[in-house]
């Protein structure tokens, strides 16, 4: 696996080859075997991309991408006979997938091609290449852009990604300007393999970055949403989402983001807001639960609310009498930004409201105070937060970013303490499922009455009355319920 000649391996050049040896070797066999097939049938094979890349990286995956001289059609008449499994992934762009069962092992080959974007279209418009380095000229990046031939196993690396990656560096492989032109979406790409790769945007590949980001606007906003939750689910979201907020990109795909870089009064009389929340979600992710657990990592509904929990700030800040400044109810305004932007990325429902449910809920454990909530109080936070609760812990945790450690100890140990009384009442009730003590046949036998909206009134009467209280006996519900019937208009109705 010879490097590129343009320039002497260096050290750190020559550890990613050692790391790529490794991994490649293990992946060898049926790429090789698969390379023979193309080869046998006249064509080109190479293995690209991400897996090249991660290979290098010391990372093995079962998920390899192709590229072949072969067009659809003879792609997928080889892979028929490859594989245990075929299908058109996406055949108008050359791409065909297959699958062996075992080993378990996943490929995708797409014919050589080039993608490029019209000035008034939000889809590329797809044209087959004939060469392997025309080919790889077309990718986002060179750490993207290098290639091993199979069945050879022949490293090709035309415009020096070993380098770069050696230097932990995005950089395009043709002119920048050229390349965001020709796929606005690399812009966003840019970000989120910082946040992945945790490298650093090259000088030039910025600067165009920053004069161009307009350009982003006549991507769809599904492709963007998908980039945006790739970088959202990587280990270090904060470097990707700072790219995406100092080049301007941010101003047209997350505007609520950058907005919350407040001006901050000459006596400092709140936070930096735009710090605190990328601090809330690098604390929000500290306690994901790992593979397991009640909030399994990545939770990309948790990460969201953590960095939009005070998207409502900009718009209810208010200088006080005296020096003070208010954000009076920006949990509620900030919800239904929030569920406004989402849908405008095309998130589905239960994304969108779960994320708004939480910033809505951000704040009520902050009337806990000193432990002073009833019974009552505490079953209704549990009951508002439904199936949330887990990640509204979390998320209410991570949202302490004070420097004062006496402050943060007693936030820290007022939390626990809730959370030691949710796990009383829960022992004691069926504390996530709270229903009235009566259910809906059983208010209607007592009452006398058919379906309809009194049942649901009643309902809700008693649910109220078992929130307040906890569970009663049926007799008990029955008299709350008759009493409740006494005064309402419909008894009396002839």
């Amino acid at each position: 696996m010879p490097t590129p000649p343009s320039s002497p391996p260096t050290p750190a050049a020559l550890e990613l080859q050692r790391r790529a040896l490794a991994v490649l070797a293990e992946l060898a066999p049926a790429a090789i075997e698969l390379g023979e097939a193309f080869r046998a049938a006249g064509h080109e094979l190479a293995l690209v991309g991400g897996p090249v890349r991660d290979a290098f990286l010391g990372r093995a995956s079962n998920d390899l991408d192709f590229a072949t001289s072969a067009s659809p059609d003879e792609t997928q008449a080889i892979l028929a006979r490859w594989g245990d499994a075929h299908w058109d992934i996406g055949k108008e762009f050359g791409t065909i997938g297959a699958k062996r069962f075992s080993p378990e092992i996943v490929v995708e080959v797409t014919t050589y091609r080039s993608d490029e974007y019209d000035a008034t279209s939000r889809k590329p418009v797809v044209a087959f290449g004939d060469t392997l380095e025309g080919d790889l000229s077309r990718r986002d990046f060179t750490v993207n852009a290098m290639a091993v031939r199979v069945p050879e196993m022949t490293f090709v690396d035309p415009y020096d990604g070993l380098g770069d990656l050696a230097r932990r560096v995005l950089r395009t492989p043709i002119a920048p300007e050229r390349s965001f032109d020709d796929d606005p979406l690399r812009m966003m790409r840019a970000a989120r393999f910082a946040a992945q790769l945790g490298f650093e945007v090259d000088g030039g590949t910025l600067a165009a970055l920053v004069l161009m980001t307009e350009r982003v606007e006549i991507v769809s906003a599904e492709r963007v949403r998908d980039e945006l939750s790739k970088l959202l689910s990587a280990a270090e979201p904060r470097r990707g989402l700072e790219v995406l907020v100092d080049t301007g990109l941010a101003d047209h795909v997350l505007p609520e983001l950058p907005a919350l870089k407040l001006e901050i009064d000459e006596h400092h009389r709140h936070k930096d807001v735009y710090e605190h929340s990328l601090t809330v979600l690098d604390q929000a992710i500290a306690q994901e639960t790992g593979p397991d657990g009640a909030v399994p990592a990545p939770d990309l509904v948790l990460r969201l609310a953590a960095l939009l929990h005070d998207v409502g700030k900009p718009p209810t800040r208010r200088f006080e009498e005296g020096g003070g400044v208010s954000f009076h109810h920006h949990e509620v305004v900030g919800a239904k930004m929030v569920a406004k932007r989402l849908k405008a990325l095309r998130y589905d429902k239960q994304v969108v409201k779960d994320v708004a449910r939480l910033v809505e809920l951000h704040l009520r454990f902050h009337g806990y105070g000193d432990g002073a909530w009833t019974d009552s109080a505490v079953r209704r936070y549990v009951t508002d937060a439904g199936p949330l609760l887990e990640r509204l812990h979390r998320l209410t945790r991570a949202d302490c970013t004070t420097r004062n450690r006496r402050k943060a100890q007693r936030l820290r140990e007022s939390y626990d303490d809730l959370e030691h009384r949710i796990a009383d009442l829960r022992a004691k009730e069926e504390l996530d499922a709270v229903r009235p003590d009566l259910d809906g046949a059983q208010i209607m036998a007592i009452l006398g009455i058919r379906p309809g909206p009194v049942v649901g009134r009643a309902y809700k009467h008693l649910l109220e009355l078992r929130l307040d209280r906890g569970p009663v006996d049926d007799d008990v519900a029955r008299e709350d319920l008759l009493r409740w019937w006494a005064e309402q208009p419909e008894s009396t109705a002839g």
